[in-house]
This record gives C-alpha cells, sequence and structure tokens, in this order.
C-alpha cells in the first residue's frame, strides 16, 4: 500500500494540486489562531498549508514519505509551520479530546471496517465544540472515475454519515455533483458529499 501511494506522490507536480479543497475553503470562518486542527491523510500538504495561514497549529498526518516531503517543501514554500507525523491512520494513536477540528478530505482509501475504526478515532480525538470538516465521493463517483478508489463500498452517503455522526450537531450535509479541478488526481465531473459537525 505505500508503495502505491509514494509512487503515485513521486512525480515532481503536485498530484492533487497546491490549493486547498475547494469545499475547506469556505470553512475558513471556523478556524482561529491557535486552535489544534489535525490534517488527515495531508498528502502533499495542501490543505495543511491552508489551515497553518489561518494561524492554527496544524498536524499532518499521512502514510507516505514521499508526500511528506513534498508537504515539507510546499510549507517552506508558503512561509508556515505545520508538525509533521509518518502514520498508518488505522494503526495510529489519534488520543482523546485533543483537536479543535479534524479536517478529512478524500479519505476514502478504507473500506467499511477501517472507516467505521477511523470515524470513531475521529469522534474520540475532537474535543468538545470541536469541528469535523470532511468532504468525500459518494458511490456514483466510480462511474465518474475522475478521482478516487474504484470502491463504491469506501465512498459516503449522507445516511452513512448521518448515523456514523449523530450524536454530533451536523451543521452542513449535502450531496451533490460539480466539477472538480485539483490536480490531476481529482479532475473531472465528480459526485461529492460535503459534511460538517460539531461534537457536543
Amino acid at each position: 500500500m505505500r508503495e502505491f501511494w509514494d509512487e503515485r506522490y513521486a512525480a515532481e507536480h503536485y498530484f492533487f494540486g497546491t490549493e486547498p479543497n475547494k469545499f475547506l475553503a469556505t470553512q475558513g470562518h471556523l478556524f482561529k489562531p491557535g486552535q489544534q486542527v489535525l490534517a488527515v491523510a495531508d498528502g502533499e500538504g495542501r490543505n495543511g498549508v491552508w489551515l497553518a495561514k489561518h494561524g492554527v497549529e496544524v498536524l499532518s498526518v499521512d502514510f507516505s514519505p514521499v508526500a511528506q516531503e513534498k508537504a515539507k517543501r510546499l510549507a517552506a514554500e508558503n512561509d508556515v509551520a505545520i508538525r509533521f507525523e509518518l502514520a498508518d491512520l488505522l494503526n495510529w494513536d489519534w488520543g482523546e479530546n485533543r483537536f479543535d477540528a479534524i479536517v478529512a478530505i478524500f479519505i476514502q482509501f478504507a473500506g467499511p471496517e477501517g472507516r467505521a475504526q477511523m470515524f470513531d478515532s475521529i469522534k474520540r480525538a475532537l474535543k468538545s465544540g470541536g469541528y469535523l470538516i470532511m468532504q468525500g465521493y459518494t458511490p456514483k463517483q466510480v462511474e465518474y472515475k475522475t478521482g478516487g478508489p474504484p470502491h463504491a463500498e469506501n465512498m459516503y452517503t449522507a445516511k452513512l454519515l448521518q448515523d456514523s455522526f449523530g450524536d454530533f450537531e451536523i451543521l452542513h450535509l449535502c450531496e451533490h455533483e460539480e466539477v472538480v479541478n485539483e490536480g490531476p488526481g481529482h479532475s473531472g465531473h465528480s459526485a461529492l458529499i460535503d459534511l460538517v459537525a460539531r461534537k457536543a
């Protein structure tokens, strides 16, 4: 698995671009200087760098050392400080009541069992009042083949997210389709789902 991601990130260009995820960029009002924010599977760092520009303390976690070297370079180019941790998120200690916000953008490498484990870890790791900001693909994305894994069971539906985070205050939950241009990795008409939820 690590070899797959290392190879994907080995090119000189940034596979998912250097600009933040479009949906994440609409949520800037949630971030305040000094907050502790986790960027899950942050890859080459585009979202972590954007978060750091908002003055928050970013922990960027990813599985691929190749991606993290590029993320460190991107952070340096943008003159922001980020903490990096190389980890397998299915075997990582997320901690408890640790983060003011968790950003999980296209983390659909995990199948149903791994996803349930990660969602439980997210819920534990957030502080009371903390925010989860998530974007993923719906099952229809498998037809479009413009990003994400070719496995419908890895995708999200509104019901899945409502059931998984039903004990949170769901502030925004929307399935929609639009053209995505986030590097060669996410490019073209896409079936998306967005979530913003606050832990009680």
